[in-house]
């Protein structure tokens, strides 16, 4: 059985919608505003605006970074929490599908995300309503609407068919980039802000014909012309000198006398437009709220300053994402009110490339008592050792229970007098 007609099982909680229902105009507004122009002359749609480096490299790295940041499931235990396997933990940590990993799913999900603005993943469910499956949607094809009753229902037409289905809300994850203001529409960072893309498209445009002119800048030429005629040859004239020049690998051309060719527009040093390249890198930055160092801009960076860099991403970039998903994956695969269980990354991926520091912040959370030597080595994926579950405290890293009795003992002395302070 293959994905599609697992989509379209009749089973799950999905009705049927007529499929001469004709377009709305909200779909065909989404489809026709990818090809929307620009002051620049460009057109900025999802695959033009991948072919900046910077657009493309902020895309790549954020929903990578989150793809591959560890997702469990918790059970609330004893006043903490306790990681839960096996079911809906292994959809999301191994596989969504028979056919899709938890990676490839997430990176696929936050791909959309942050170039069309939205993604959608279908739940598929057991007879009980447990999920069992993940598939995602192509956003392009799925209308959101919204009912008499205040109730979301998504309409989802799969590419290269016609078949309409129509599934509840309860039934979809779906992660915007921003909402509009009916709640139903998105707000796409790429079309949102064309205008600088376009910039950044046509910048890149503009050095790479001035190369292929062999690197020669625009030249006016200046002479005595008898009339237009005589200038438009002798344009001619000039512009296939050079051609043959730079063909031929010559590095001068004659010109006759009289006549002098002049430079007209940018000096060689800025026909590669390096200024304006950096600021479009700048102003991507900008709308995914990176730190230029992400997307490779070490222009201002230096060793303090790019240390505070990774501290802005991880508090202000990342935590953000991480809860809007976390609290649509509680929602719609754990249920709401169901407070004893939920989903949560674990962000201490992050600290895995720094071996050092993950030492370092594993031995003072042994030291302090936060961690036991065997939940550390857990976090490691290493072999528990005996008598490595219990807690320890700074100093001489005596057990916890050790501590206690001592404690435990000694106010007993002073209970019965022997401890107190002599008369004398």
């Amino acid at each position: 059985m293959n994905i599609l007609n697992r989509i379209f099982r009749p089973e799950v909680r999905s009705h049927e919608a007529d499929s001469s229902e004709p377009l709305t105009d909200g779909w065909f507004s989404r489809i026709m505003g990818t090809f929307g122009g620009t002051a620049s002359g460009e057109v900025v749609n999802e695959q033009s605006a991948m072919s900046v480096p910077a657009q493309l490299a902020a895309v790549a790295f954020l929903s990578g970074e989150i793809a591959s940041l560890p997702l469990h499931v918790y059970q609330k235990k004893n006043g903490g929490a306790q990681k839960v396997g096996g079911g809906l933990s292994d959809l999301l940590a191994y596989a969504a599908n028979d056919e899709t990993t938890s990676f490839g799913w997430r990176q696929y999900m936050l791909s959309r995300v942050f170039t069309g603005g939205r993604s959608f993943t279908y739940i598929e469910r057991s007879p009980t309503g447990y999920p069992v499956n993940l598939f995602s949607l192509t956003p392009s094809g799925v209308e959101v609407k919204l009912g008499a009753d205040l109730r979301k229902t998504y309409h989802y037409t799969a590419p290269g068919t016609s078949r309409k289905v129509v599934y509840d809300a309860a039934d979809i994850i779906d992660i915007p980039f921003l909402l509009k203001e009916d709640q139903l529409t998105h707000l796409s960072p790429i079309l949102a802000n064309k205008e600088a893309l376009g910039l950044a498209i046509a910048a890149t445009k503009y050095g790479a014909k001035v190369f292929q002119n062999g690197g020669i800048p625009p030249l006016v030429l200046q002479g005595a012309f008898a009339s237009m005629e005589t200038a438009e040859r002798a344009s001619n004239d000039l512009h296939a000198a050079m051609a043959k020049a730079y063909k031929q690998g010559r590095q001068a051309i004659a010109l006759p006398v009289g006549f002098e060719a002049k430079q007209l527009g940018f000096n060689p040093s800025e026909m590669q437009l390096v200024e304006l390249q950096r600021w479009c890198v700048e102003q991507i930055a900008r709308v995914y709220s990176l730190p230029p160092t992400f997307l490779q801009d070490l222009t201002n960076g230096t060793h303090s300053n790019t240390e505070q860099q990774d501290l802005h991403y991880v508090k202000h970039t990342l935590t953000r994402w991480l809860r809007q998903i976390e609290q649509e994956l509680n929602l719609k695969l754990i249920g709401r009110g169901k407070k004893s269980r939920y989903i949560k990354f674990s962000v201490d991926g992050l600290l895995r490339g720094d071996y050092k520091t993950r030492m370092e912040g594993n031995a003072k959370a042994i030291a302090t008592g936060q961690l036991t030597p065997n939940e550390a080595r857990a976090m490691e994926d290493r072999e528990e050792l005996e008598g490595g579950s219990v807690g320890y405290i700074q100093g001489a890293n005596m057990p916890l229970k050790t501590q206690q009795n001592a404690t435990a003992t000694s106010q007993a002395k002073v209970d019965k007098g022997d401890g107190g302070a002599s008369d004398d």
